[in-house]
């Protein structure tokens, strides 16, 4: 399974440079800020989705994943409080532009679905800077909200690793 893994992550970052068209699965780490900057201590993501390239500057696209925020617990003499972990299914449109080969930026924007007990979620965005480190492999910098009920929103700021797995093109 071990060398399955690493031919798969060797033939995505030496292949040759093309459009970002395609599958794409990645993951992405956070520090939550603003409303549960207290309540939070990190979050870890899951991101799928699939881009058209509606030429060589735009990609559109649909996007879903999973967001898990671990709770902060806090134990003292006199306070002990566990509080609930976060989780979040966003479900999402999504656009990129490339001004360059390498360097694309662009939102993604939906609805966040909350998981977890007491959580509706709300309205989903996230603004994206990608940098192409291979021909199929991007590091992304992230902000996300979702706009929650009772005017307050979960927050986080994300770095990331996102792969592409092009589409096969019939002759």
């Amino acid at each position: 399974m071990r060398n399955c893994i690493q031919a798969l992550l060797f033939i995505l970052l030496v292949t040759g440079l093309q459009a970002q068209e395609g599958f794409k699965i990645g993951f992405h780490g956070g520090l939550p800020i603003d409303d549960f900057n207290d309540a939070v201590s990190l979050s870890i993501g899951l991101d799928a989705g699939y881009m058209f390239a509606l030429g060589e500057v735009v990609d559109v696209g649909v996007s879903t994943g999973f967001i898990h925020g671990f709770a902060e617990t806090f134990d003292s003499q006199e306070i002990v409080a566990d509080l609930p972990n976060m989780q979040f299914v966003p479900i999402a449109a999504s656009i990129r532009i490339w001004p360059s080969n390498s360097l694309s930026f662009g939102v993604d924007a939906g609805q966040g679905l909350g998981i977890n007990e007491g959580n509706d979620g709300g309205l989903y965005y996230r603004p994206i800077l990608g940098y192409l480190m291979g021909a199929y492999t991007e590091v992304n910098f992230s902000y996300t909200t979702i706009n929650m009920d009772n005017d307050i929103s979960w927050n986080s700021v994300n770095l990331g690793l996102l792969f592409t797995i092009p589409p096969k093109r019939r002759l």
